[in-house]
């Protein structure tokens, strides 16, 4: 199982972008999938989440307001939707899943390769 993210780029302040995250390989379900992002120098954070039976979303306070994330209708691909965007929110971007592996609920936190986000002032 992989997840592959998609969307990054070059932006000026103010802009939006929409990054999208496609899971791959998958059999029995995925739990949840979110969005990271770690800027130079930082920490890795979480952006937002959503649990994928429910809905249910989770948000980083730095980007209530601003940014979504929502599934598709497949629930196998999360979005991203980043409006507008700030030098702040200059980092690469990595999509996570948690994903059933097992048939007794066994999971495998999945994690992409990333994809930089770049917000120029």
């Amino acid at each position: 199982v992989q997840v592959k993210e998609s969307g990054g780029g070059l932006v000026q302040a103010g802009g939006s972008l929409r990054l999208s995250c496609a899971a791959s390989g998958v059999v029995l379900g995925i739990n949840n999938m979110g969005w990271y992002r770690q800027a130079p120098g930082k920490q890795r954070e979480l952006v937002a989440s959503i649990i994928n039976s429910s809905g249910s979303t989770t948000y980083a306070d730095s980007v209530k307001g601003r940014f979504t994330i929502s599934l598709s209708g497949a629930k196998s691909t999360v979005y991203l939707q980043m409006n507008d965007l700030s030098p702040d929110d200059t980092a690469v971007y990595y999509c996570n899943a948690d994903i059933v592996v097992g048939m007794r609920g066994s999971t495998q936190d999945t994690w992409g390769q990333g994809t930089l986000v770049t917000v120029s002032s």
